[in-house]
């Protein structure tokens, strides 16, 4: 009889928060565990949720406090339809946040491995990458699903789960043809990803671009041209038709994953 994967283990294995090769290991025996992979998944879900819920002055003085004497955070987009996530109560640097969430648990005293810096390349059976999606509400953000409705001056925030895939971008193509980068935040940048649930640093406001906005999420196991990914968008974004519908003109070695919210007129 195979034994359980512990919970202070399984919070590491979501965070991404072992060695490569452990991780690989650990989330194999998860996939073989009796409903480990739902354990996972409930998780993930649940530190989600937990991250939006944190109260923003609390995930700034923590941020604050965790990075003084740590290079200065990279800075905001000019674009008038990026905002600061900090102004919008939305956590700056989502890592920060879980860790935060990973000392509120209470876990049983168990040893834990060194904490490692490098990501895990090695996707494990049944685990996705997944582009996640939030819309700013009074309350608390809103989830939002493919095919959703939005309207001018939502402001959303985006984020991912890279499932260990190493290298990633997000992109969106709106109803006018426009195609925005979000991650990397410069054509040269590094497409790396961060492991767990990452949200990006800003948040993104919809502006009238009429009909949809469609998220694109691309991730690959080897480092690929950013510049090339774009030029695939904008040869979509030619035709709205496409451009709602179609799948990106991509190399074999990449995947993709997409997420279409539908305008209000």
């Amino acid at each position: 009889m195979s034994q359980r994967t512990p919970d202070w283990l399984l919070e590491r294995i979501a965070l991404g928060e072992l060695p490569p090769e452990e991780l690989a290991a650990a989330r194999a025996r998860l996939a073989a565990e009796p409903g480990g992979l739902e354990r996972l998944a409930k998780l993930e879900a649940d530190d989600g949720a937990t991250l939006t819920k944190l109260p923003p002055a609390r995930v700034a003085a923590e941020v604050a406090r965790r990075r003084r004497g740590v290079e200065a955070s990279r800075p905001v987009q000019t674009s008038r339809r990026w905002l600061p996530a900090l102004a919008l109560g939305v956590p700056v640097a989502a890592g920060l946040a879980a860790l935060m969430l990973f000392s509120q648990r209470e876990l049983p005293e168990e040893p834990r491995q060194p904490r490692a810096v490098l990501l895990d390349t090695t996707r494990t059976k049944g685990l996705e990458p997944k582009l996640l999606l939030h819309r700013q509400t009074r309350g608390a953000p809103e989830p939002l699903a493919d095919q959703s409705q939005a309207r001018r001056g939502d402001v959303l925030q985006l984020g991912y789960v890279s499932a260990g895939k190493p290298y990633g971008a997000l992109l969106s193509i709106d109803g006018r043809g426009s195609v925005t980068l979000h991650s990397p935040e410069v054509l040269t940048g590094s497409p790396e990803l961060k492991g767990g649930t990452v949200s990006l640093p800003s948040a993104y406001e919809l502006d009238d671009a009429p009909a949809f906005e469609r998220f694109f999420f691309v991730t690959s196991d080897a480092p690929f041209d950013v510049k090339a990914l774009m030029e695939s968008a904008r040869a979509l974004a030619r035709s709205p038709e496409d451009a709602r519908r179609a799948p990106l003109s991509l190399p074999p070695e990449l995947s993709q994953t997409s997420l279409t919210l539908r305008k209000a007129p």
